[in-house]
């Protein structure tokens, strides 16, 4: 299978190429500006792969729950290269890549609650099981204060995302266990490469007009009043 993945929904902007059993990637850090980098990583990968575009069978993207304008790049990133290659688009969540980031640390874990910092004082946040070492969601992915996380029942989970460095609070919550850096970490695209293959084995494509971000809220220029 050979697939191309990007996320741009958080500070980390990164690429991946999985090529069979080969991954490769690109990552970085930035505050702002990742329309100035994730075309050059994807070229990047391509000239690295001798491979083009043409050869590639479909483009998975973290559709978010992240910043509006990051899901926004990646969505219209991903409907021009797959309109322009006439490739199929897989849309990954990008909660459970950093749950799949997760559970290959640790393979142990069963449960990982997820928070990533969504700001106006608000987390995105969803609980997944692993299964076969993949995530399955317990429920919908949401939205709200720190106050309004709740963990399923049906045991621990282990806590990763930066909602839990910035609301602390968070760790405080029943069952819950946070070790570090799981605090610090961020989606990647190179476990969104790595979920898109579930989806494509499952013929789970869609075409390039479904490369739609997901945001959860629709209010951006105040927090909730909840």
């Amino acid at each position: 299978m050979r697939l191309l993945a990007l996320d741009t929904a958080t500070e980390n902007c990164s690429a991946a190429l999985l090529i069979g059993a080969q991954l490769l990637t690109r990552e970085a850090e930035f505050a702002r500006g990742h329309a100035e980098h994730i075309l050059p990583m994807i070229d990047a990968l391509l000239a690295e792969s001798g491979m083009t575009l043409g050869q590639i069978e479909a483009i998975a993207f973290g559709r978010g729950p992240g910043s509006f304008t990051g899901v926004r790049l990646a969505a219209g990133i991903v409907q021009g290269l797959a309109f322009g290659a006439g490739l199929p688009v897989v849309p990954v969540s990008d909660l459970e890549a950093l749950a799949l980031r997760g559970f290959d640390l640790d393979p142990a874990v069963e449960r990982i609650l997820v928070c990533n910092d969504a700001r106006m004082r608000e987390v995105y946040w969803g609980c997944f099981a692993q299964e076969r070492g993949l995530p399955v969601a317990l429920g919908p992915e949401q939205v709200g204060p720190p106050e309004s996380v709740r963990l399923p029942g049906g045991g621990p989970a282990a806590g990763i995302g930066r909602g839990f460095s910035a609301y602390p609070q968070l760790a405080a919550l029943e069952g819950v266990a946070v070790r570090p850096p799981w605090e610090r970490l961020l989606p990647r695209a190179a476990e969104i490469a790595r979920l898109a293959v579930r989806e494509v084995s499952a013929g789970r494509l869609a075409d390039p007009e479904a490369a739609l971000p997901v945001y959860l809220r629709d209010n951006v220029a105040r927090p909730s009043s909840s």
